[in-house]
C-alpha cells in the first residue's frame, strides 16, 4: 500500500470516529435535554452497592467474605468496560499483565499476575495462573483467550493457590462462571459494528424444558479488517490483525431427583484470522560484542557465530523493514493466516446427602489445536521463520465432599487430570532453511486435598488447609540437530554420525501446598484479613533445545510462599473497598531464556535460583446519591531476582522478571440518570495504565516494553419496558500503539518486537432481550 493510501485510510478512520463520536453528543442531547423536567419525577437510582456472590472457595460466599484478594467482575460490569475476551480483562485487575506473545495467535493468552506468568506456549511448559470454567481446569494458554460473552462473572484470584486449586496456579486463578440454565428464563441477542469493518451478532437463551429440566444455547461470531498489511506478498490470506471467530455452547441442567442435580455442557470454538503485528528494530550487531555486560545479550560469545542474513552475510537495513510497524515485508506467506479450534463436554453432578454435607463431580475433556508461526525479521530475506502447529486432549476427575455443622465448614476432595499434546515446528528457517522440530509430552497429575473453616468467636475465623500433588510427566522430542551414532558390530559406538534420533524424558514430582488465615469482621460488612500460602508449579523440559540431546533436560518445580494482609468490604453502604500488602518468596524458581547457536534458538528453563515480590493492591467502588460512580483499581509491585544460580545466562541479580510492570491503575467514571421516568442514560469513561516492564528477564534496553494508557467510551441507554440497549462505544479511542512484548536479538542486529492488535474502534452496539417463561 502507498503512503498516499496509508494516508487516505488513516483520515477515513479518523472521520469514521469523529461522526461516530459526534452521535454519541448527538444522541446525549436528544435524551436529556428534553426528559430534564420528567427524569425528576422518575424512580431515584438506588447509590447503594449490589454485594457480588462469588465461589473463590468452593462455596457461596459474600465478596466481602473471602480472605484473599480477589477481582470480581459480573456480567454487566464487563458489558459496561467493553471486556469480550480473557485478554480484555487485564486492562482492568491490579498487578495483572496478559499478553500474546506466543506464535502471534490470537486465541494465546499468556497471563502473569504479580510477577509470575510463563509466556511460552509449548506443549512441555505449563502456564503459572490456572484458568478454569466453572470448576474446570484449562491446562494450556494456547486457546485460553476465551469469549467472554454471556456468563455470570469472571472471579481474578492473585497470589498463590496451591490447596483449593493445585498446581500451576503459584501466581493466580482467573476462574469464569457461565449462567445456569434456565435460572433466569429468556433470550437475548446482541448486534456490534464499528470502524475497521468491526461486525459481531450473539444470541443466547435460556428456557425450562418442564419443571425439573433446564436448558441454554448460546452463539455468537466475530469479525474485524486488519491493521496492517504484508506489502511484498501477493494475495495474501489474511491481513495482519485480522480477527474471525465464531463459538457456540450448549447447557442442559437436570433436577434428576430432590437430592440430585445434573448439569451436561459442550461448547466448541473456530478462529481464523491474521498474525499479531509484529516488526523488527535495527541496531548495530556491534552492541552485543563480548566487552558488552552479560544481562546485554542473551549469550556469551556472539562474535564466534555469524547470524547475519545470506546470501552476502550484510545485515538488516531500514529499507528491510515496513516504515509502518503493523505492516510486514516478511515473504512466508503461509505465515499470515494464524487459526485456532477446539470443543470440550464437561460433566458436573450435585448431591445433597443430607443436611450437612453435599457431595459433587466434576468432569471436563477438551481438544485444542492450533497452527501459527512468526517470521521474526519481518523481512523479505527469510533467515528467521518459524511456521509451527500444535495439538492438546486433556481430561480432568474430581470428587469433591464440603461440610457445614454448626461453626465448622470444610472442603475436600480428590482430583485426576491427564493431558496428551504434540508441538511441532517446521519447515524452520534459521539462516538456512530444512530443520525442524517435534515434541510430544503427556502428563498425569493426581492430588488429594482439606480446606476448613472455624468460627472461633463472632468476629473471628479460622481456616487452613492442605492439599498433595503428585505429577508424572513423559515427553520425548526430535530435533534435526539431535543426532546419534552407528554402532559397530560388537555394539560400541564408532563416533560415525548417523540420522537424528528421537530424546525421550521422564520425570516425576511431588509437593505439599497450604494455606492458614485469619479474618475478624469489624462489622458484617467489613473484614480485616491475614493469610499465608504456598503455591506450587510442576517441573517441565525446554521449549526449544536446538542445541542437541544435553539440552532437553528436565528443570524442577518451583514454589512460592505468600505473606499478605488486607482489609475489605464496605465502610459505608455506597463504598466498597478492597486493599491489601503482600510479600512472596520464592524458591528454585524457573527463569526462562532463549540463547542463539548455530543451529537455532536453544529456548531453555533453569531453575536458577531465588526472587521475591512486595506489593500493594488496591480496589474502590464509590457511588454518589447523584448517580456518579467511581473505580478505582490500583496495583504497585516490586519484583527482584534475588540470586542467580551460576550458568544461568545473561539474567543478573537485581533484574525484574519478564513482563511485570511496576505499576498498573484503572480508573472509571460513570454516570446514570432516569430519563422517561424508569429507563436509564449510561456515560462512562475509563483509563487503564500499565508501566513499562521488560520482554524477557534479561533487563536490557533491547527488551524494554514502554508503558502504555488507553482510553475507552461509552454512551448507553437502557429502555427498561422495552427491554432493549443502545449503546455508541469508543475502544482506544487515542489510537495508542503498543508493544505486547520483546525479544532481544543482537547477533543479528536487531529487536524482535510483538505489537498488540488493540487499535481504536468506535461503534454501535444494540442489545434485545425477550422475556421468559
Amino acid at each position: 500500500m502507498t503512503q498516499r493510501a496509508s494516508n487516505k485510510t488513516a483520515r477515513l478512520r479518523n472521520t469514521s470516529g469523529i461522526i461516530l463520536l459526534g452521535s454519541m453528543v448527538a444522541m446525549t442531547l436528544l435524551l436529556t435535554q428534553p426528559q430534564e423536567a420528567v427524569a425528576a419525577e422518575g424512580d431515584a437510582i438506588d447509590e447503594a452497592i449490589e454485594e457480588v456472590i462469588v465461589t473463590a472457595r468452593r462455596r457461596e460466599e459474600r465478596l466481602s467474605e473471602v480472605p484473599m484478594a480477589i477481582t470480581a467482575l459480573t456480567a454487566e460490569s464487563m458489558e459496561l468496560s467493553g471486556i469480550q475476551t480473557i485478554m480484555d480483562v487485564g486492562r482492568e485487575v491490579p498487578n495483572l499483565n496478559i499478553t500474546r506473545f506466543g506464535v502471534g495467535n490470537t486465541s494465546h493468552a499468556a497471563i502473569s499476575i504479580r510477577g509470575l506468568g510463563v509466556q511460552d506456549h509449548i506443549i512441555t511448559t505449563d502456564p503459572s495462573v490456572g484458568i478454569y470454567v466453572d470448576g474446570i481446569y484449562l491446562g494450556r494458554q494456547m486457546g485460553a483467550n476465551l469469549n467472554l460473552r454471556n456468563i455470570e462473572r469472571v472471579e481474578v484470584l492473585r497470589g498463590p493457590q496451591g490447596t483449593l486449586y493445585g498446581r500451576n496456579t503459584i501466581g493466580g486463578a482467573v476462574n469464569i462462571i457461565t449462567q445456569k440454565p434456565g435460572e433466569i428464563p429468556g433470550t437475548s441477542f446482541q448486534l456490534e459494528a464499528g470502524t475497521r469493518a468491526r461486525v459481531s451478532a450473539n444470541f443466547f437463551s435460556s428456557f425450562n424444558m418442564g419443571d425439573d429440566v433446564g436448558m441454554s444455547v448460546g452463539a455468537g461470531f466475530t469479525r474485524r479488517n486488519g491493521v496492517g498489511e504484508a506489502l511484498l506478498v501477493v494475495d495474501e490470506a489474511k491481513d495482519v490483525g485480522e480477527i474471525f471467530e465464531a463459538s457456540m455452547r450448549v447447557a442442559v441442567d437436570w433436577q434428576a431427583t430432590p437430592n440430585w442435580n445434573l448439569l451436561f455442557t459442550f461448547d466448541g470454538v473456530q478462529g481464523d484470522g491474521g498474525q499479531s503485528g509484529s516488526t523488527a528494530e535495527l541496531f548495530p550487531a556491534s552492541n552485543c560484542a563480548p566487552a558488552v555486560p552479560a544481562n546485554a545479550c542473551f549469550f556469551a560469545d556472539p562474535a564466534n557465530i555469524s547470524f547475519l542474513p545470506p546470501p552476502n552475510n550484510e545485515p538488516l537495513t531500514p529499507d528491510d523493514i515496513a516504515a509502518d510497524p503493523y505492516d510486514t515485508n516478511t515473504g512466508e506467506a503461509d505465515l499470515l493466516s494464524q487459526n485456532n479450534s477446539g470443543f470440550g463436554f464437561s460433566f458436573t453432578a450435585d448431591r445433597r446427602i443430607n443436611d450437612n454435607l453435599d457431595f459433587k463431580f466434576l468432569s471436563g475433556y477438551r481438544q485444542m489445536d492450533y497452527k501459527g508461526g512468526l517470521d521474526d525479521e519481518t523481512a523479505f530475506q527469510d533467515f528467521q521463520s518459524f511456521p509451527e502447529d500444535g495439538e492438546a486432549d486433556q481430561l480432568s476427575l474430581e470428587a469433591q465432599l464440603t461440610g457445614l455443622y454448626g461453626g465448622f465448614d470444610f472442603v475436600t476432595g480428590l482430583y485426576y487430570f491427564t493431558e496428551e499434546g504434540n508441538t511441532f515446528s517446521g519447515i524452520t528457517t534459521f539462516i538456512t532453511p530444512g530443520d525442524f522440530f517435534d515434541v510430544n509430552q503427556e502428563i498425569t497429575s493426581i492430588a488429594g486435598y482439606f480446606h476448613g473453616g472455624f468460627q472461633v468467636t463472632d468476629p473471628l475465623r479460622i481456616t487452613a488447609g492442605v492439599r498433595y500433588t503428585s505429577d508424572d510427566k513423559d515427553a520425548d522430542a526430535l530435533f534435526t540437530n539431535f543426532p546419534w551414532f552407528l554402532p559397530p558390530p560388537d555394539g560400541n559406538g564408532d563416533g560415525t554420525p548417523g540420522s537424528a534420533q528421537r530424546e525421550f524424558r521422564s520425570d516425576d514430582w511431588s509437593e505439599f501446598t497450604w494455606d492458614l488465615t485469619a479474618t475478624y469482621g469489624f462489622n458484617p460488612d467489613l473484614n480485616f484479613y491475614f493469610t499465608t500460602s504456598k503455591g506450587y508449579q510442576n517441573g517441565g523440559y525446554p521449549a526449544r533445545p536446538f542445541g542437541g540431546p544435553g539440552q532437553f533436560i528436565a528443570y524442577d518445580p518451583q514454589t512460592a510462599q505468600n505473606y499478605e494482609i488486607g482489609i475489605k468490604g464496605r465502610p459505608f453502604r455506597n463504598w466498597q473497598l478492597a486493599a491489601n500488602v503482600f510479600y512472596t518468596e520464592f524458591e528454585d524458581q524457573q527463569l526462562d531464556f532463549s540463547q542463539p547457536t548455530a543451529a537455532g534458538f536453544v529456548t531453555t528453563t533453569l531453575n536458577a535460583g531465588e526472587s521475591e515480590t512486595k506489593g500493594v493492591e488496591l480496589e474502590s467502588t464509590l457511588r454518589t446519591d447523584g448517580g456518579f460512580s467511581f473505580l478505582t483499581n490500583i496495583g504497585y509491585i516490586d519484583a527482584e531476582i534475588t540470586q542467580v544460580d551460576p550458568g544461568t545466562i545473561g539474567i543478573v541479580e537485581g533484574d525484574t522478571p519478564k513482563l511485570t510492570p511496576e505499576l498498573t491503575a484503572f480508573v472509571a467514571a460513570q454516570y446514570d440518570m432516569n430519563v422517561q421516568n424508569t429507563n436509564l442514560l449510561t456515560f462512562r469513561l475509563d483509563y487503564s495504565y500499565r508501566d513499562f516492564m521488560f520482554g524477557q528477564s534479561v533487563n536490557n534496553q533491547f527488551n524494554r516494553i514502554e508503558s502504555r494508557e488507553l482510553v475507552n467510551l461509552l454512551v448507553r441507554y437502557e429502555h427498561t419496558e422495552g427491554d432493549w440497549a443502545l449503546s455508541l462505544y469508543g475502544d482506544n479511542v487515542f489510537d495508542e500503539e503498543y508493544a505486547i512484548g520483546r525479544l532481544d536479538q543482537g547477533f543479528g542486529g536487531f529487536t524482535e518486537i510483538i505489537l498488540s492488535n488493540d487499535r481504536s474502534e468506535f461503534g454501535i452496539r444494540y442489545t434485545k432481550n425477550f422475556g421468559g417463561e
